[in-house]
């Protein structure tokens, strides 16, 4: 079953809500769960969890990965996605109407800062829109982007905000392309909060990748990293009953990354190639905590194998009836399976 909705332009959040006069956790939180579908502020998330629910958060930073360039003599956009092992990146060309898929082996660009950038081969087999490049800059790459880049933002943002609009609450260590949005509305009062009524909290990371709604193409390959006490919590809550509750689809897709067939986690690091849906559902993820996303998204395809199509689409339908935020300035959901 695929989830199917009609996304109205008017619904797609334009700036932070702090620019709208709200706090980051007074946007709205739609609950969706096989009993029903409840309306409230994020502020309130406490009331629809329980002592002993374990809240999984990544610890990922965002990059300010939009960086102008000169393509013959032409501007474009290098959007920076993904640090390879061998010091290439992964990035993607981009002119204000979208993605370019005219890209050449070989091809240079010219970077601020007297830098640049030479495409090398296309990111995967046929694809046109993701390419390999070796990054020519003084110095480490993310030292260059923090110098001569911006957060990436899309039509739907039309004016630009600043990167610490960006981050979360738990950023730790810069790597994203793109904010692991989920988490934005967590503030340090609600996280005191949700602690001492009894919701424990355990960290990973993961590296979002540029997004791809263009076609709704599946993840890219992304780094992750799940600690040794992250995976030891997860098996203790689970053994007495706990849920397991993703903050966002980069947390449960890390998750998911280090469970074997049974749901055991283990520690693990390196790459993920893992796409949850109908052929792959989740093995310990109970709910997840997401924003919410574009009808041709791959995203919806992990939101069902966390809690069935059912819930899900129930979930959007009632968010669209109700007039929720779209985007990584939007409203979040609370989906749970059980």
């Amino acid at each position: 079953m695929n989830v199917r909705f009609d996304l109205p332009d008017e619904l797609s959040a334009s700036a932070p809500p702090e620019a709208r006069g709200l706090a980051r956790d007074e946007v709205r939180l739609l609950v969706a769960s096989p009993s029903g579908v409840h309306h409230t502020a994020f502020a309130s998330l406490g009331e629809h969890l329980r002592p002993g629910d374990l809240l999984v958060v990544n610890t990922s930073g965002t990059l300010p990965a939009a960086v102008d360039a000169v393509r013959g003599g032409r501007p474009v956009v290098v959007h920076f996605s993904t640090a390879l092992d061998d010091g290439a990146w992964v990035v993607e060309l981009r002119a204000p109407g979208g993605p370019l898929f005219d890209g050449r082996p070989g091809e240079r660009l010219e970077l601020p800062r007297g830098a640049s950038l030479t495409l090398l081969e296309p990111a995967a087999p046929g694809d046109k829109r993701l390419w390999r490049a070796a990054v020519a800059v003084e110095g480490p790459v993310p030292g260059f982007l923090a110098a001569a880049g911006r957060p990436i933002r899309y039509g739907y943002v039309p004016r630009a905000w600043p990167l610490a609009d960006y981050q979360t609450v738990f950023a730790r260590e810069p790597g994203s392309a793109e904010m692991p949005s989920a988490a934005r509305p967590f503030t340090p009062e609600l996280v005191t909060r949700l602690v001492t009524e009894g919701v424990l909290f355990a960290p990973l990371l993961l590296h979002t990748g540029v997004s791809s709604p263009e076609a709704g193409e599946p993840p890219q390959p992304e780094r992750f990293r799940v600690p040794a006490p992250t995976a030891a919590l997860v098996a203790w809550i689970r053994s007495r009953g706990g849920r397991v509750i993703a903050v966002g689809t980069t947390a449960a897709r890390a998750l998911e990354s280090a469970a074997n067939a049974d749901g055991v986690v283990r520690p693990a690091e390196g790459w993920t190639n893992l796409v949850l849906g109908p052929d792959r559902p989740a093995r310990v993820v109970d709910g997840i905590v997401t924003g919410l996303h574009a009808p041709d998204a791959s995203h919806l395809l992990l939101l069902q194998a966390v809690t069935g199509p059912e819930v899900v689409q129930r979930a959007y339908d009632a968010a669209v009836e109700e007039r929720y935020l779209w985007h990584e300035f939007g409203d979040v959901s609370l989906l749970l399976r059980r």
